[in-house]
């Protein structure tokens, strides 16, 4: 998939698109990655087709939203799931056990530095509803830490993406 396509999806589907595209990448499903989304979001916004405000919104909403489902994933199912897990990678279960440990030692600074960490910050959250952490300690850490990591991916967008842009084409 290319820029132009993203793009023409945009236009076709305007801040939808860009929901859906956060919230899968939240989820850990796959599909187009955030962090091309989101600069191309910025850009949209630099050119006017959305204002930046809105594409923040959006975008921290997507995430709180997957990060919301994840965590009543590991609240609901996570044992479960954590025990299929280590069954198919038994070498897993130290470190899986010692970011657990960690989690409910640092609690919502854990969460918050974690939604800042690729890879990890979408994971984070399945652990955090497992331990039981609190829902509006786990909500705000969540909402900062997706804020920040979103408004650097979008703010680089909107500050540097047209240079990015002639330089790819």
């Amino acid at each position: 998939m290319n820029i132009q396509t993203l793009t023409q999806l945009f236009l076709q589907y305007g801040a939808l698109f860009i929901y859906i595209i956060v919230l899968l990448e939240y989820l850990n499903l796959p599909g187009f990655p955030a962090g091309v989304i989101m600069p191309l979001a910025g850009i949209w916004a630099a050119k006017g087709e959305i204002s930046f405000p809105l594409v923040i919104l959006i975008s921290v909403g997507a995430g709180l939203t997957g990060s919301w489902a994840l965590y009543l994933l590991g609240r609901l199912g996570g044992s479960k799931v954590l025990g299929f897990y280590f069954k198919k990678f038994p070498k897993q279960r130290p470190l899986i056990e010692d970011k657990m440990d960690m989690l409910r030692k640092k609690g919502g600074i854990g969460v918050f530095v974690s939604k800042l960490l690729p890879m990890v910050r979408t994971l984070i959250s399945i652990p955090a509803g497992m331990v039981r952490m609190n829902f509006m300690i786990y909500t705000v850490s969540s909402v900062l830490g997706i804020f920040l990591w979103n408004l650097v991916f979008v703010g680089a967008g909107y500050f540097f993406g047209e240079a990015a842009i002639q330089a790819l084409a």
